[in-house]
């Protein structure tokens, strides 16, 4: 019985075979043991998901390529491969170009690599799918940054590293605001953002694991209250309060080995501060238009205007009421 099937792709030219494992390497796919002698090279990829295929007959017209590779976005794929300087034969034709999109890649000794998939692997319809995504160009936007006093050993430094990501955004006014600590952080934050003066609202803090329960009980209360803040404002708040179990883990997160969190929590107040305002900017065009729509109906004939809830004797009538004499009783 068959244990495994082994799909080997062979190259035409050493210099094939190298372009080749540079091409799969590009594409984001598994690489494990790579070896061999003058004569003989070779290269173990573990893709996600291997399929086989039989075929008879030529099958498509054109020339079958050496290797296929589906990948989940050709058009990024296409960038990825044109960014590396691989000779692309240009697009293979499909019945649905919308929907799919499979082109070739010529290497140096003439191994071809077709590379494709669908465009959108989320649903059977991509009419369906819109996509929303805040970009991270600051001009114009307001933002307050809430700082915990305590262990400012640390917090200073994330908030060094926000205000350089905000200042290198072209964000506007930015307000520094300083409590005592991380407890006092979602009061401030709701505070300030009840104004509805700015944008976003960052979040900065340290918490340290110690030896009693007060770290777990100040960690709920924080996060819950920044959280249920964002919410009851619709203003978004960006969490920039470490919760570390020593030092060192704060300041690996403090600009050390694992980045500046003040920065990406930054970061995350420029992107949710613009998305928040398309949203809304949306909302109000699509409420605009279909106002606009509605009185066009209205003018036209084709829809009625909406009926008064006012009784109907007190409705004007269209035609003035005839007054009619009550004859003497004889």
């Amino acid at each position: 019985m068959i244990k495994s099937i082994e799909v080997t792709a062979i190259a035409k030219s050493i210099e094939d075979f190298k372009a080749l494992v540079k091409l799969l390497e590009s594409l984001g796919i598994r690489k494990d043991l790579q070896g061999g002698d003058g004569s003989y090279l070779y290269a173990d990829f573990f893709p996600s998901s291997l399929q086989l295929t039989v075929t008879y007959g030529k099958w498509p017209p054109d020339p079958r390529a050496d290797l296929f590779l589906t990948v989940t976005d050709p058009d990024s794929a296409f960038e990825v491969v044109k960014k590396q300087g691989f000779k692309l034969l240009g697009d293979f034709p499909t019945k649905q170009p919308d929907y799919f999109r499979f082109f070739d890649v010529e290497l140096p000794s003439g191994t071809r690599v077709r590379i494709g998939g669908k465009r959108v692997d989320v649903v059977a319809d991509p009419d369906l799918i819109t996509q929303l995504q805040g970009n991270l160009n600051a001009a114009g936007k307001r933002f307050c940054l809430v700082v915990s006093n305590f262990n400012s050993f640390i917090t200073e430094r994330l908030l060094a590293g926000a205000v350089d990501v905000l200042i290198r955004s072209g964000a506007g006014m930015r307000t520094i605001v300083r409590v005592p600590g991380a407890f006092e952080i979602p009061s401030a934050a709701r505070t300030f953002a009840e104004t509805k003066t700015y944008h976003a609202i960052i979040c900065i803090g340290c918490l340290l694991r110690g030896d009693t329960a007060h770290y777990d009980v100040i960690v709920n209360e924080v996060t819950r209250g920044i959280g249920q803040s964002a919410q009851d404002t619709g203003v978004p708040h960006a969490f920039g309060v470490l919760t570390c179990d020593t030092l060192e883990q704060a300041i690996d997160r403090a600009g050390l080995k694992m980045g500046n969190k003040g920065s990406e929590a930054a970061l995350a107040a420029i992107e949710m501060a613009n998305l928040t305002k398309f949203v809304k900017d949306l909302s109000a065009a699509d409420s605009k238009k279909g106002h606009r729509s509605q009185s066009s109906a209205v003018r036209k004939g084709t829809a009625k205007p909406a009926v008064s809830n006012q009784p109907s004797t007190f409705r004007k009538s269209k035609t003035k009421p005839t007054s009619r004499k009550r004859k003497p009783r004889s």
